[in-house]
């Protein structure tokens, strides 16, 4: 469904929801969380998904880390997925990062493979082959490893912490 909660079109992207008797009746104790997840009978996942043509389902990303730059959606995944395939990638994860003119902007948290010798300016060279020039990063930051929880999810909020702080706005979600 679109932002308004409107059915989409094969092709286009938005929230994933889903509804029937097997799904949850609401959060223990939480009437607000109960409230913002399930709408008109509909149960709200949080994922950001497109059906295909042929009604196949493609989860593409969670609703909170997608990047709003200048009013167009930037998908994290999207863009880990082609910087992952750059040689001298062991690691990434993408964030939106503060950006006085368009809101966010992406930054990569780059982890370079062990031995390889790697540029800013040449990550960001191989996304614009590869992406739209809105999708690529605007910058990138090189770590030895990424933030993890116990079962190896990247710590996102981690992550854009160190760039949001002292702002009053958080664009980039939770």
């Amino acid at each position: 469904m679109d932002e308004r909660d409107r059915p989409l079109p094969p092709g286009e992207t938005g929230e994933i929801v889903a509804r029937g008797p097997q799904l949850m009746r609401g959060y223990w104790r939480r009437p607000e969380a109960t409230a913002e997840t399930l709408k008109d009978g509909w149960l709200h996942t949080g994922d950001v998904g497109m059906v295909d043509a042929e009604g196949y389902l493609y989860i593409l990303d969670r609703l909170k880390d997608v990047v709003v730059t200048g009013g167009l959606k930037v998908y994290p995944q999207m863009v880990e997925q082609v910087l992952q395939a750059h040689p001298s990638v062991l690691d990434v994860a993408v964030i939106g990062v503060p950006d006085e003119r368009w809101g966010e902007s992406v930054r990569a948290i780059v982890v370079p493979r062990s031995g390889t010798a790697i540029s800013e300016p040449e990550l960001i060279r191989f996304c614009r082959e590869r992406l739209g020039g809105f999708q690529c990063p605007r910058g990138v930051t090189f770590v030895e490893a990424l933030p993890r929880t116990a079962t190896g999810k990247v710590l996102k909020r981690a992550l854009r912490e160190a760039y949001w702080e002292g702002q009053e706005r958080r664009v980039g979600g939770a």
